[in-house]
């Protein structure tokens, strides 16, 4: 079966008490996939907007990790294959980073809020909010 990939935005849900926080959570326990770039915009959004204390984030940063213990390394080709999904798709680079990661680790799921939902890339990654009703 194939894994299912977190985008970040699930993951700032999770440690906040926005509404969406109980599904993000229930996403984030069930070990779902993330990448390098997950963790790095995590860290980028707990501090600016989230006001995490360098202490807090790494707490938090340690948890993720722990429930999600697969972490994707981001390199060279994936960075290369984030361009071209870029090109192709029309996402952000840091969206396609996400992408290209998910294709690489083999998943077939990629949760998140903004991207566009019901999208398949290459025929092998569907895109899924997990907030639609």
């Amino acid at each position: 079966m194939a894994g299912e990939f977190l985008d970040t935005n699930i993951l700032i849900y999770a440690f906040t008490d926005d509404p969406r926080s109980r599904k993000a959570q229930e996403l984030l326990g069930k070990g779902c996939v993330i990448g390098v770039q997950v963790l790095n915009e995590f860290a980028n959004v707990a501090r600016r907007k989230l006001g995490m204390t360098w202490e807090e984030l790494r707490e938090a940063l340690s948890s993720i990790q722990i429930v999600c213990p697969t972490v994707l390394p981001m390199d060279l080709q994936v960075h290369n294959d984030a361009l071209a999904i870029a090109e192709r798709y029309g996402f952000s680079i840091f969206d396609s980073l996400m992408i290209a990661s998910a294709l690489r680790g083999g998943c077939g799921i990629l949760w998140s809020e903004d991207m566009r939902d019901g999208m398949v890339i290459d025929g092998r990654l569907r895109i899924v909010n997990p907030f639609r009703a």
